[in-house]
Parts: C-alpha cells; structure tokens; sequence
C-alpha cells in the first residue's frame, strides 16, 4: 500500500513552522506496513490543494492531510474537500456538543460562531472525534482510495493517527509487513565506509534495501525490506547483518534504538540499572541536555545539568578551582575532568559528562585551536577524559562534541 502525506499551511512554506507532523505520519504509517511515496506541502490555497488530491488520488491509496482546519477565514481546508468530493457541509451534533463540552471545561471565554462552525464537515465523511481539540478529523473514502484530513496541531493529529486512523486503516487493507534495522557505526566516513562493506552490498538480494545516513562524527547504515512473511523478512535481514558485522567490527557501535538515537538507549539503560546522570556543558550549550529531557521519562535518570559557557561561571557554579583554569586553560583536559567530577558530587549522580572546547570562530578565554574539545566522563569510580579536533565549523564542532560524548557515555554505561 502506498500513501502520499500533505501538509498544507504558509506558515510551513515560509520556513515560520518546521513540518514534524509528516515524520511523525510516516513513521506510523511504515509501522502498519504503508509505504510513504511522497510528501508535500501546499499554501493555504484552494487551487494549490485540489490539483494535490488530484495527483495524490492518481499516485496512491491512502491521501493523509494535516493543517488547515482552524476557525479562522484562511483555513480553507474543509471547505476545499468538500469541493473536490462535490459535498458540501453539515453540522454534526456530536462534534458540536464536543466543541461545547471542551469550551465548558478548558476556555474561559463565550463560544463564538465561528468556533460552532468547526462542527461542519462533508456530509459524506466519518468524522473522527478530536478529543483534545475543537477541528474534527475526516474520513472519506472515493473508489478505493481513503482521504484522511487532520488538524495541523501536531498533538491533536498525533492522537487521531494513534487512536482512530491506524486502526481504522489495519481493518480496511491487508499491508505487508516492514522492517528498518539500522547499525551505528563510528570511526568511518561514508565513503571509506562504503569501499570497505561493497562486495557484501553489491550482494544484497532486491527486496532488502540499504541506506547511508551520515551524521557528524558517525554513520547509520539502514537495512529495509517489506513483504507479507514478517518471521522470513527478520530471518533475511538478520543473516545479512550477521555477514557485515565482521568487516566493521572495530566500528560498529550498536543498533539504532525504534524510538530514537543514543539518548534513548542510554536511558533505558540507565533506568533499567537504576543509575543516575548529570551533565555540565560548556562548548555544547545544553544540547547534551535537551537531548536526554526532550524525551518522556527523563526524570527517572536524569538528576540535572548545568551550562556553565564563560570561564567564571565554572568557578562560581561548579567550583572549579582558578589555579587549574590559570595553569592548564579553560579548554583543557583538567578542567573537563573537574567539570564531571564536580557535577557528579553536585547531584549526586552515577554518571557525569562533561565538555569544553573551542567551537569557534574566535578562540576566547583559551588559547586552543578552534574545534578543540575536551569530553570527560566521570563515575564514582573515576573520571577520565578525551581529546578531540572537530575542525573549524561552529556548527559541526558542536554536533560532533554531542555525537562524540554520546558515544562516550554510552560505552561507560553498557560496561555494566
């Protein structure tokens, strides 16, 4: 089964809101076995939005919309699918009442026509109840192809997907089943990488197909193959992991966890070992930070960070003392060592990172050369750290650093 993903709003086309409801659609929709052949985005505009169904229903068999659904005169979104299903619209009572019930308990204000006028739908679509929002999503069905529009708000559309679409689509199509099994792989560029493993990938079968994700600092290698044998699909696959894992040995760091990267597979590490972590940044700026928190469940490990990006932050916050800054320099390994430990005494954690560097473009408070970092990582046992040149990029400096201390901490943790 193949879906097409439409995003539809200005605000997206003009770079004002990144576009996460379509990973997110997508990444559900591979779970049930629908392949995504295309995404797009379309202004709020009527022309621009029909002549999208249009090549989506000539392309697909699933049509997601998102976007476009508000109260407001430039969500036009309804009203446009009501057109090209030659509708037109009617009040549904349970969407009302809805609308209503949500006004009652959340919002303080009077309940305004326009906000009522969010019950009209097509009159040949299933609503989908939006329990946690006033625009209902929409289901409409023409031939053998299913329309689905959402609201744009990514967590009322989130919840629809979860509850009502993916259900709902299970019950209508048999899907075949898809598997991505992604390797991380550290210490190679995607070209070395590729010379080293090209006998083996030029003997991969057709139905598995691989891809080369490089990020900074590290390379993803992800398998995929889809077919209706979901214990044959895993058995293929598998055996031709099993025969590239001897050429990257040295390199291969791990699987990529379902949910996410590394932070997740520390965490749940971290949480099955009933282990703590702190973390005190400087060159990285709370990315390390955001990482682990921008995940649910962060509190069960994480005890707390700090950011300490001048030099006398360190001091006044972590208590480093000046005579190391004075002899051995803000970017050094001394004092990300004495970043980790102090951090891991100040909340006391299990585990502690730290970083400090010289991401550039100027060198600051240090007389290291710019893209000179230094990770450590500290535990009740011991600290130690690493020395590392990023090159000159701001940018790249600092994504390495996350990517780099990532890696750090997770081969600390899975010591255990």
């Amino acid at each position: 089964m193949l879906a097409e993903i439409i995003t539809i709003g200005d605000e997206l086309l003009i770079g004002q809101v990144i576009d996460t409801n379509s990973a997110f659609v997508a990444k559900q929709l591979n779970k049930i076995g629908v392949s995504v052949y295309q995404i797009t985005s379309v202004q709020d505009n009527k022309a621009h939005i029909l002549k999208a169904l249009k090549e989506a229903e000539n392309n697909v068999d699933i049509i997601i919309l998102t976007g476009g659904l508000g109260p407001t005169k430039d969500d036009i979104t309804k009203k446009t699918i009501a057109e090209y299903f030659n509708d037109t619209l009617v009040r549904d009572a349970s969407v009302l009442a809805n609308i209503e019930s949500i006004w009652k308990k959340n919002i303080r204000q009077t309940l305004l026509q326009v906000n009522k006028d969010q019950s009209l739908v097509p009159s040949k679509a299933t609503v989908l109840m939006n329990m946690v929002g006033t625009a209902p999503g929409m289901w409409l069905e023409k031939d053998d192809k299913t329309f689905v529009s959402l609201p744009g708000v990514p967590f009322e559309m989130r919840a629809l997907i979860s509850n009502d679409v993916l259900p709902k689509l299970r019950v209508k199509y048999k899907c075949p089943f898809i598997l991505h099994k992604t390797l991380v792989v550290y210490g190679l560029g995607e070209s070395a990488l590729a010379a080293r493993i090209e006998s083996w990938e030029d003997a991969l079968p057709s139905h598995i197909k691989l891809a080369y994700l490089p990020n900074l600092g590290k390379m993803r290698l992800r398998l995929s193959a889809k077919g209706f044998d979901e214990q044959k699909i895993r058995n293929d696959v598998q055996q031709h992991i099993d025969k590239v894992l001897p050429l990257i040995e040295k390199e291969f760091f791990g699987y990529e966890d379902e949910e996410g990267n590394e932070e997740v597979v520390i965490a749940k590490q971290l949480t099955k070992l009933g282990k703590s972590l702190a973390i005190a940044e400087s060159c990285t700026g709370g990315k390390l930070l955001h990482l682990f928190t921008a995940h649910p469940g962060a509190s069960q490990y994480l005890k707390g960070g700090v950011v300490t990006y001048a030099t006398q932050s360190k001091i006044d916050v972590l208590n480093i003392p000046e005579t190391i800054i004075d002899q051995y320099s803000v970017v050094s390994a001394q004092v990300a060592e004495a970043m980790a430990q102090n951090v891991l005494q100040l909340y006391k954690s299990d585990y502690a990172i730290a970083t400090t560097g010289n991401a550039g473009p100027t060198k600051g408070d240090s007389n290291a050369e710019v893209g000179t970092v230094f990770i450590a990582i500290a535990t009740k046992k011991g600290v130690y750290s690493e020395q590392f040149d990023f090159g000159n990029n701001r940018s790249r400096v600092i994504g390495k650093a996350v990517n780099k201390g990532l890696e750090m901490l997770q081969k600390e943790i899975f010591k255990n």
